[in-house]
């Protein structure tokens, strides 16, 4: 480990030259896949990985027994870094407290040394443009994956600082994680509570049945409540709330499908594009798109996004549905992707239909409606015949306004949180350089370290 020397706290001339072998231990996990349960100990896979952060929505679990012969090699503990080093290159996640898991394939761990290098300050590193431009560097390019080797792993450079200054700049960079993660977790709440309502009032019919019941209809006000009926009558879909209609998704709304861009107009930056891998359930990725130059941008101008346009992936994982986020540079929708069409633009008359498309049984009656045998393909067609039923306008016009507050929150939430994961990007390499100053930031974030 060469140290190179200098002056003071954070500055570049303090940052030790060493290899990631030299102050972490590196392992693997089995090179297999045991049998896949609903409960037990996780089996943490690539896809559990999500920008920096352990993301259990997608986790599979193993039995008991499994357990067992999956940790042989190593039982993951809190403060262990996982990484993939095939597919999905680049990411990583610390191991929190209390999460009992086995490594899947693909996947390896390291362990810090706590007395060179901390843990999380390893994890940002790690995700920093230094130790990602040493990845893509040295990945190996097969014909079906990319990959880099594990056997040379240990020997990947670090350029560090010491401990002490390790510590404080993950402090600065993990208050803003800290935020970006409690806007993930009240978004969750946020949507959860507008989900809530809506199969209440649409799905299970509560102020329905408390009006049969003689009940005043829970959490309700009066003038609310006197929109709905006090019985029902029958349908093509059982029995529905009485003066209510069932129709199809296309006889509500309109859909438009992306634009055909050619393979010759991607470029590295630009104006951005929404394609396929960027619909994620709820929200948008807009880290996870193409760019095009603003003369082709200008060819696609119609197909303009705006925050809080509905999309829904029509390739692959098809039937996933979320908003587009507000952005400085509004991104173009690309062709599989598409964008539904609503008679109000923005918000307010959003949330009957966002509720309606995040229903599981949405998601299945498209999967239903996919053809293709390499990958599942659907029609704006077959997803705009979805049945549902509908109640009178002002109902419609009650719920929407009831939620619009909880869409547009969860929409700046994430606006926000966008600004502060580049503010931790831009600050790594500024803080490990000298530019900043880690005891000024220190004191501009109001941090005893």
């Amino acid at each position: 480990m060469i140290q190179k020397s200098g002056r003071g706290r954070g500055m570049a001339a303090k940052l030790l030259e060493t290899t990631v072998g030299e102050v972490c231990k590196i392992f693997d996990g089995p090179h297999a896949t045991p049998t896949r349960i609903d409960s037990g100990p996780i089996f943490l896979g690539i896809t559990s990985l999500n920008k920096g952060r352990i993301d259990l929505s997608t986790s599979d679990h193993v039995s008991e027994e499994d357990f067992v012969k999956w940790t042989r090699r190593v039982i993951p503990q809190p403060d262990d870094v996982v990484f993939s080093y095939e597919t999905k290159l680049g990411e990583a996640a610390i191991i929190p407290k209390g999460l009992r898991c086995c490594l899947g394939r693909r996947m390896g761990l390291m362990r810090p040394d706590s007395k060179k290098i901390d843990s999380r300050f390893l994890l940002y590193y790690y995700l920093g443009p230094e130790f990602q431009d040493v990845i893509r560097e040295r990945t190996i390019h097969g014909s079906t994956v990319e990959r880099i080797a594990l056997i040379e792993f240990p020997t990947f450079p670090l350029r560090i600082p010491p401990l002490p200054i390790q510590k404080a700049i993950a402090h600065i960079l993990g208050t803003l994680d800290d935020k970006i993660e409690l806007n993930r977790r009240m978004n969750a709440t946020l949507e959860e509570m507008a989900r809530a309502i809506f199969k209440s009032w649409f799905v299970d019919f509560d102020p329905v049945r408390a009006k049969m019941d003689g009940r005043v209809p829970f959490g309700m006000d009066e003038e609310t409540a006197a929109l709905f009926p006090d019985g029902f009558q029958d349908s093509e879909l059982g029995q529905i709330p009485r003066g209510w209609r069932v129709t199809t998704l296309g006889a509500c709304i309109g859909f438009r499908s992306g634009f055909s861009f050619k393979s010759q107009d991607w470029q590295d930056s630009g104006v951005p594009v929404v394609k396929i891998g960027s619909v994620k359930p709820g929200i948008i990725d807009l880290t996870q798109v193409s760019y095009v130059s603003e003369e082709i941008a200008q060819q696609a101008a119609r197909y303009r996004l705006s925050t809080g346009d509905m999309l829904i992936g029509m390739t692959g994982y098809v039937g996933e549905v979320g908003l587009v986020p507000p952005s400085n540079n509004p991104p173009l929708l690309n062709q599989r992707v598409g964008k539904f069409v609503m008679a109000t633009p923005g918000t307010a008359s959003l949330a009957f239909w966002y509720c309606t498309t995040r229903q599981p049984e949405f998601k299945t009656f498209v999967e239903t409606h996919s053809h293709g045998t390499a990958q599942a393909n659907v029609s704006g067609e077959s997803i705009m015949e979805f049945p549902l039923v509908v109640p009178h306008s002002a109902i419609l016009d009650g719920f929407n306004r009831n939620c619009q507050p909880l869409l547009n929150r969860i929409l700046a939430n994430h606006g926000e949180s966008h600004t502060l994961a580049a503010l931790r990007d831009t600050l790594l390499p500024k803080l490990l350089s000298g530019e900043l100053s880690v005891a000024a930031m220190e004191s501009k974030m109001g941090t005893n370290v």
